[in-house]
This record gives structure tokens, C-alpha cells and sequence, in this order.
């Protein structure tokens, strides 16, 4: 009689176990990225820009040699990106601290990224030393249908001081209209408080562009991403963007920010005299929070920090490894850890 008990017993589990998996839902997952790739400039000098003060043109030794590694290493880092979860490479990524399309073009047809099929959008901007942002996206995946750069006019008195635009990509991403802007803010140079206006300009025209796409749909799914010169609770972000970092006080046209509580526990994609700042944030509208997983919605975020890319010894243990130093090639990645976030949209 007992075991005849314990068989039902195990019989109802076992019914109940195979109703479960059969009704489990199942996601698709895809990672956007971001990523400051440190000075990713090409071996030839270009009269036209002011690249020959660039690390890479200032090493004596073999440039084309340091060249390749450089775009091993930073192609070995995109593969990696998100794969844990999206088992491929990103669907998309913004990239900053680059010359020119054409170490894009080296960069995704390196070994690593060629099988992803991912191609560029980039637009020269009117940075002094030429220093740009771009988008690498996978073909297959989304579909760009209309992409503008959008110049920021900072000025000293009459002067103007040229720095990066903003990039606006829209398309479709397996089968959703989505909108990414690709940022690169002005830098800290001169101290944070001199030069904060200077994000705060940068920070206005973003949210122009960001307003501008809700005036036409306002559940606009936008991302806004890039190397911000500012943390998540900087005024650029907190006061201009408004952004929220609490998921349950973010609707509307609200921006959800969820590199604010890693930045307030410490977490950190860059380090400068013993303390860290998250200036990399992917950034995007409260559209993305809804709990309706028939459509990509986000998942999670975080900062792709892995071992290997931090270093291993000395004053700068702990540190984003990076690839130069004053002159000299010191063998890393970037000077800056990349950020993503997962998207996922139930499977039918």
C-alpha cells in the first residue's frame, strides 16, 4: 500500500513537471553595446586632422604591428559581449574614440566578428583630432532605414569649440522600430565643474533629439548610449535628461537609466586616481519596461568587465587594461570597460 502511495505520488510529480516544461516560455535575446574603444586610429596621417598627436602615430617601433592587435583584441571583447546570455555577438553597438569608417571596416571583418555580418554607420565629425562615433549593427538582425548626425555648437566667447556630433540611427530590429543615439560628450578637461555646461549643452540637444522621436510616437522605443563624460547622477543626467533609476517610477515618455544603482554601489567603467566613474550608459525610454514580452522588452544590463580585460598588477591593479600609455603600447584593450543591455521578446 505504501509504495502503491508513493508510485501516485510520483506519478501526479511527474504529470505536473511535464505541464510545466511544456508551458515554460521561451525568449529571444539580443544585446545592444556600447563601447569606448580608446584611440582606435589607422597608421596614416591624415593632413586634414590633428591624428598625429594619437598614440598609435606617436610609437617609433612597428604602428601596423600594434594596429592588429588592437583589432584583435577589441574584436575578441565585442564577440564577447553578452554572448553569456545571447549566445552570439551584439546586435547592435555604438563605439566611440574611433578615426574613420575604415578601422570599422578592419574591425568587423576581423576573423572574430566576420561571420555576424555587421555593418557601419559613420559620419566624420568636426572633432579637432578627428575622433568619432559610429555603429556597427548585424544586417540580418536590424535594418537601418534613415540615420542623421547632429552637431553640438558649444562656444569659448566667440570661439567654437568643435567636438563630437550626435548620431541618430532608426531601423528595424527583427521586426520592431527602434532608435539608437550614439554619444561621445565633451571631456572633463579643465575640471568638472568648468566644464560641466559644456555636457549640459550636450545633455539638451540629446533630449531635442529624444523629444523630437516622441513627438511622432510617444512609446518610441529609443536608446540614447555613449561615453558621457558624467555618472548617472550628474546634472546632465538627473536634471536635463530627467532620467529615473527606479523602474516603477519610470512611464510615459520617462527615461529609465540602469546604470545609476551600479554606479551607486561603486561599480564603475573607468578608474582615475584610485576612484571610479560609470561615464559609459545605455540609457532608453520607459516604452522598454512594459511587461508585454509579444515585443522586445528590457531584460537586464551591465558592465562587461571580465578578467581579462582588467590589470592584473601594480598601482593600476583592477583597472580597465588599457592599450597605450603616453607614447608607448602597453598591450590591452580599452581604457574603458564596454556596458549592454538584453532585450528579450517571448517566443510563440
Amino acid at each position: 500500500m505504501k509504495n502503491l502511495k508513493s508510485l501516485v505520488i510520483l506519478t501526479v510529480l511527474l504529470v505536473f513537471t511535464q505541464a510545466w516544461a511544456q508551458k515554460k516560455k521561451q525568449f529571444k535575446v539580443q544585446t545592444i553595446a556600447f563601447y569606448n574603444v580608446e584611440n582606435l586610429f589607422d597608421t596614416i596621417n591624415d593632413p586634414l586632422k590633428d591624428d598625429e598627436k594619437s598614440p598609435i602615430m606617436e610609437i617609433q617601433g612597428n604602428r601596423a604591428r600594434v594596429y592588429e592587435d588592437k583589432i584583435s583584441k577589441l574584436a575578441r571583447v565585442i564577440s564577447d559581449i553578452g554572448y553569456d546570455v545571447a549566445k552570439t555577438t551584439p546586435a547592435i553597438l555604438g563605439v566611440a574614440e574611433i578615426e574613420n569608417k575604415q578601422v570599422l571596416e578592419d574591425l568587423i571583418n576581423h576573423p572574430k566578428l566576420k561571420d555576424s555580418d555587421y555593418g557601419i554607420i559613420h559620419f566624420d565629425s568636426p572633432d579637432k583630432r578627428g575622433i568619432d562615433v559610429g555603429l556597427i549593427y548585424k544586417q540580418g538582425i536590424f535594418q537601418p532605414h534613415s540615420f542623421s548626425k547632429h552637431p553640438l555648437y558649444i562656444y569659448d566667447g566667440d570661439r567654437r569649440i568643435y567636438t563630437r556630433d550626435q548620431l541618430l540611427v532608426s531601423g528595424v530590429l527583427d521586426g520592431e522600430e527602434v532608435h539608437i543615439i550614439v554619444n561621445h560628450w565633451p571631456s572633463r578637461r579643465g575640471g568638472e565643474a568648468r566644464s560641466r555646461p559644456k555636457r549640459v549643452k550636450a545633455a539638451e540637444l540629446n533630449k531635442r533629439i529624444i523629444d523630437s522621436l516622441q513627438d511622432i510616437d510617444k512609446k518610441a522605443k529609443i536608446f540614447t548610449m555613449g561615453d558621457m563624460n558624467d555618472d548617472p547622477f550628474n546634472v546632465s543626467m538627473k536634471e536635463v535628461l530627467k532620467t529615473k533609476d527606479d523602474r516603477k517610477e519610470a512611464n510615459g515618455k520617462d527615461l529609465f537609466n540602469p546604470m545609476e544603482g551600479m554606479a551607486k554601489s561603486g561599480n564603475g567603467t573607468l578608474a582615475y586616481r584610485d576612484g571610479w566613474n560609470l561615464f559609459d550608459q545605455i540609457i532608453f525610454t520607459a516604452s522598454l519596461l512594459e511587461k508585454d514580452f509579444s515585443e522586445y522588452r528590457y531584460y537586464k544590463a551591465g558592465i562587461y568587465n571580465k578578467t581579462y580585460l582588467s590589470n592584473k598588477r601594480g598601482r593600476y591593479k583592477g583597472y580597465p587594461f588599457r592599450s597605450f600609455s603616453g607614447s608607448s603600447y602597453t598591450g590591452g584593450y580599452s581604457d574603458h570597460f564596454p556596458v549592454y543591455v538584453h532585450l528579450i521578446k517571448e517566443v510563440k
